[in-house]
């Protein structure tokens, strides 16, 4: 059994440097709940494991995930990044530039997730990481099955979050939410599924057709 200690030395084996430490300082000032360091670090093993040239971000924050995808992926790779709140890609691609990705490495869309995604090409891209509305994770499963190529992976953060899942009495809208998508991707036959439990958890799963 993996003890509380051993999960904190987990979380802290990837260090964060300077720009990620500056970067989760300014989100958690704005309140925007950045990825903790072991996700962050899933992500960009996951990335690498892919080689990702391609990957889409559902919840731009303040760059934090989006630095640690970009770090994983080829360098002639590009992040699409998606969010609603003009201020935080703002603070986001200043993280991107401060870490040496600009240009074409990062592409910030503004809006509203559901209506961006159905504009992104079917079959197109090697990662998605969902990190948003809780509310819409079932709606972003179903456009990242679309948007993945085969042997692509879909990540969602947050599955423990405040416990949620561990406790069958809650009956809020987000825990019934997260319920649901896991019991989905685990039910899913195109989808091979992982639960990892860092940070507040992380859900994954490769498109195997």
């Amino acid at each position: 059994m993996v003890t509380p200690a051993s999960l904190e030395f987990a979380e802290r084996f990837v260090p964060e440097d300077e720009i990620l430490l500056s970067a989760r300082q300014r989100a958690n000032e704005v309140g925007a709940y950045p990825v903790m360091p072991g996700c962050g670090a899933a992500l960009c093993f996951l990335a690498t494991v892919l080689d990702a040239r391609a990957v889409v971000e559902i919840g731009t924050g303040c760059g934090v995930s989006g630095l640690w995808l970009l770090r994983g992926m080829r360098p002639d790779g590009t992040l699409t990044s998606v969010d609603v709140e003009p201020e935080l890609q703002r603070m986001a691609r200043q993280t991107f530039a401060q870490a040496g990705f600009t240009g074409s490495r990062v592409r910030l869309i503004g809006g509203r997730a559901l209506d961006v995604l159905p504009r992104l090409a079917d079959g197109g891209y090697d990662m998605v990481f969902c990190d948003a509305a809780r509310s819409e994770y079932l709606a972003y499963l179903g456009e990242s099955l679309r948007l993945l190529r085969r042997g692509g992976v879909v990540a969602f953060n947050g599955p423990f979050y405040h416990d949620q899942d561990l406790e069958p009495i809650r009956r809020d809208p987000d825990t019934l939410v997260m319920r649901e998508l896991t019991k989905h991707i685990r039910n899913e036959e195109r989808l091979r599924p992982l639960l990892l439990p860092l940070g507040e958890g992380l859900l994954a799963a490769v498109k195997v057709a």
